[in-house]
């Protein structure tokens, strides 16, 4: 009984009626009224939505504000990296002055301080650093949503990781150990966007008001960036992986093998680029084209292991992990024109 009341409740049908000869008007559930303490003469906000449809909220509503400021609490036998995650889950969520506050007008520890402050300049789009006392540590976000969109973001992400996934196999053909340092070095600037991106789908999807403000169409889109942006990350990772496995080696890769693992690596690279240029131009086609080259990735992958068996036992570990970091990036291109296929799909439909 129970559930055809809230079912009813939730979808009825009202009729559409005219007053004065030109204003349209419909009655409102008297239940859904009083339960929001309304009354002749309450004012109610009115937003269309990408749809078409029209919601009706009281203004207070509308009006009811998430707090912008949050205060932590920070005992000074506490992990240094608890706070940091107390912290980066505050920013996330979207507020825009951070307190980091000692216990009991304690000192934060100095190892405390210098975590977060690193951590912030480093990770933090927008983030500066306004108090810096031995008993707190406020953060706050200077950069407003337009002036950095989930576009822009994210193209500076994709742009990061596509050079450090080229510059590692340059690294690799010259067993340059200096510029594979430089690469691992590089990932925490893909990392950097990478949680700006959440906080601003976060925001969006909190309130549908703050979708234009990012730069997304609809609320539906948050989804599917949030995915792309996971393995945007994940493609600089394992580009820092490639770096990693570089590091470890103690002598230059023999011609074919470098050959081979070059091959994929510039097949693997083309993917991603063209899964980004898909998910811009809104093109599912090429997206598609994306998702049929995976396939002659694994070919290439099998093709440098086979290689391997000649390289000297103690190399084919490191060999073998950063050809699968090659190949990880291809199925990271194709993870993304998947998404892209799901987002254009309208496009190709008669």
């Amino acid at each position: 009984m129970t559930e055809k009341t809230t079912e009813k409740f939730n979808e009825e049908q009202r009729k559409l009626q005219v007053t004065g000869g030109a204003t349209f008007i419909v009655s409102l559930p008297k239940e859904w009224a009083n339960k929001n303490g309304l009354k002749q003469g309450s004012s109610m906000t009115l937003r269309e939505e990408e749809d078409g449809t029209l919601s009706i909220s009281p203004t207070k509503f509308g009006k009811k504000e998430k707090k912008d400021e949050v205060y932590i609490k920070a005992n000074p036998n506490d992990n240094p990296n608890a706070t940091m995650r107390t912290a980066i889950s505050t920013y996330l969520n979207g507020y825009n002055i951070i307190h980091i506050h000692a216990q009991n007008q304690k000192s934060l520890s100095p190892k405390t301080r210098n975590h977060l402050k690193n951590f912030a300049r480093n990770y933090l789009v927008g983030t500066e650093i306004v108090t810096d006392t031995p008993i707190e540590l406020t953060l706050q976000v200077l950069l407003n949503y337009p002036e950095l969109t989930i576009q822009n973001a994210l193209s500076r992400m994709s742009i990061i990781a596509s050079s450090m996934q080229k510059e590692a196999l340059t690294a690799l053909n010259n067993l340059d150990y200096q510029s594979a340092k430089a690469i691992i070095e590089t990932d925490r600037e893909v990392n950097r966007f990478g949680l700006y991106i959440v906080r601003l789908l976060k925001l969006a999807v909190a309130n549908p008001k703050n979708v234009k403000d990012i730069g997304l169409n609809a609320q539906r889109e948050c989804i599917g960036y949030r995915l792309i942006a996971k393995a945007v990350e994940r493609t600089a990772d394992h580009a820092s992986k490639m770096a990693e496995n570089t590091l470890l080696l103690k002598e230059p890769v023999k011609a074919d093998l470098l050959e081979k693992i070059n091959q994929l690596n510039t097949l693997a690279n083309t993917m991603f680029e063209n899964s980004i240029e898909a998910l811009f131009k809104q093109d599912f086609n090429l997206a598609e084209s994306v998702i049929e080259k995976l396939e002659q990735t694994h070919k290439f992958e099998k093709e440098a292991i086979i290689l391997t068996h000649t390289v000297k036992l103690e190399e084919i570990v490191n060999l073998r992990l950063l050809i699968e970091s090659v190949r990880r990036i291809a199925e990271y291109a194709s993870d993304i024109s998947e998404v892209v296929l799901n987002m254009t799909v309208e496009s190709v439909l008669s």
